[in-house]
């Protein structure tokens, strides 16, 4: 995987966030994985099925951010973005399908399709997030 020159040159957009990442295929969670940690944030993660992600979000650790793979092993992501949006964390979504199999209440929310362009959704998400934490 290559970052852009933007993330590789020790620009930290997340530096200080810590951020869930929610995804069963292990390269690509891997792959965000290691360019959200070059954008300088802790992961959470990552997980790859539901049960695995609720307890982090109702763990009460701190979570800034969070990048959710729609379709977990044939399990919708949409209880864990509930209750990242209860909380008011911002989050993005992966899909290898099409954006109708968004829930409704999830049009809003930015989403990558596969094959991801991981650079671009680092950037997308600490634009959601915002400043770097000092």
């Amino acid at each position: 995987m290559a970052l852009s020159p933007t993330l590789s040159r020790g620009h930290a957009p997340l530096s200080g966030r810590r951020i869930l990442v929610v995804e069963d295929e292990y390269f690509l969670a891997d792959d965000i994985s290691r360019a959200l940690r070059s954008a300088g944030a802790e992961i959470a993660g990552p997980v790859g099925v539901l049960d695995d992600a609720l307890p982090i979000i109702n763990g009460g650790g701190v979570l800034d951010g969070a990048v959710l793979d729609v379709n977990l092993r044939s399990e919708m992501v949409f209880p864990v973005a509930q209750e990242l949006r209860a909380r008011q964390v911002p989050f993005v979504f992966t899909t290898g399908y099409d954006k109708v199999s968004i829930a409704p209440q999830f049009h809003d929310v930015l989403l990558w399709e596969k094959p991801i362009d991981v650079a671009a959704l680092v950037r997308g998400l600490a634009g959601l997030i915002g400043k770097p934490k000092a």
